[in-house]
């Protein structure tokens, strides 16, 4: 499927008429029709059925045509953004980050580097600290967030906080008052996230427990952090998250306090060795100002 056949479409979608479907796209009647039949041939189904002299979507038509609408749309600001960049009207700031830092002040930044600086284009990806590094080393992004520390020579990582971690347990098992310890923890089925790819925030919990001369019963492993969560409210097994995740607030889980110095989670940001963009440089100094 080539993206001139999704365009052709949503133009004789919205007009349900070949012929003026064909003036809007400055193109003549058989061919539109033409790519239509290809798209339709495509995809297995009719598209659209033939009514006199119009069209009429077909139930398949109307889900595609919804499913889609963003897609396309999202693909025409992505071109334009890009042709802006390429006139150098504006440059690209990519930024990865794992989820769990979008509870604390990860959004406040965004925030503040869209309104900012209009000449930026800010991109966001979801990735854990190792898909970062990758990312940062062919330049698909500028700037990571993540939560553990790797080495590489090509990368410079700062850490600029720390966060106490907390235990998920569902909320139906009483609290009780006896304290959280690693040793408890560990009586408890685990569920640990993300599963892959590895090493991550997992490892990272694992080896905490390993230091204490623990190891975990893994029930199961999840690869998104409301995942895990949801597998603990099932009742699967138990987490542990850093503390800024209890602004989530959910009524199937509960969030425990640890009696355990050390049993915490880095905020870890990474970007490029000797990369010199003053750009770059204002969002460090804003993220040393403010925290993160």
């Amino acid at each position: 499927m080539e993206l001139r056949h999704l365009r052709y479409f949503h133009v004789v979608a919205e007009e349900l008429n070949v012929t003026r479907a064909a003036e809007r796209l400055h193109m003549a009647q058989p061919p539109l029709s033409r790519q239509i039949r290809q798209l339709e041939d495509e995809v297995g189904v009719p598209l659209f059925d033939r009514v006199g002299r119009g069209l009429r979507l077909t139930e398949a038509g109307r889900f595609l045509l919804e499913q889609t609408t963003q897609l396309t749309q999202r693909l025409e600001e992505t071109i334009e953004s890009a042709r802006r960049i390429g006139r150098q009207e504006k440059r690209w700031f990519g930024i990865g980050f794992v989820p769990s830092v979008l509870y604390g002040v990860l959004p406040n930044l965004i925030r503040e580097l869209r309104e900012s600086e209009q000449q930026v284009e800010v991109g966001l990806a979801e990735m854990i600290t190792v898909e970062q590094v990758e990312a940062l080393k062919s330049g698909r992004i500028d700037l990571g967030f993540g939560r553990i520390a790797l080495k590489d020579p090509a990368i410079r990582q700062q850490v600029v906080m720390v966060e106490p971690l907390v235990a998920v347990m569902p909320a139906s098992v009483p609290s009780g008052h006896e304290a959280l310890t690693p040793k408890l923890l560990a009586s408890h089925p685990f569920i640990i996230y993300p599963a892959r790819p590895r090493p991550s925030y997992a490892d990272h919990l694992l080896s905490l427990f390993r230091t204490q001369g623990l190891e975990l019963c893994v029930a199961q492993e999840a690869n998104e952090l409301q995942t895990a969560l949801g597998l603990v409210a099932a009742g699967v097994g138990i987490t542990l998250v850093p503390a800024s995740i209890q602004r989530l607030h959910r009524d199937d889980v509960q969030y425990l306090g640890i009696d355990a110095p050390g049993f915490v989670s880095p905020v870890i940001m990474s970007y490029r060795e000797g990369d010199t963009s003053p750009f770059l440089a204002r969002t460090l100094d804003w993220v040393a100002t403010h925290g993160c």
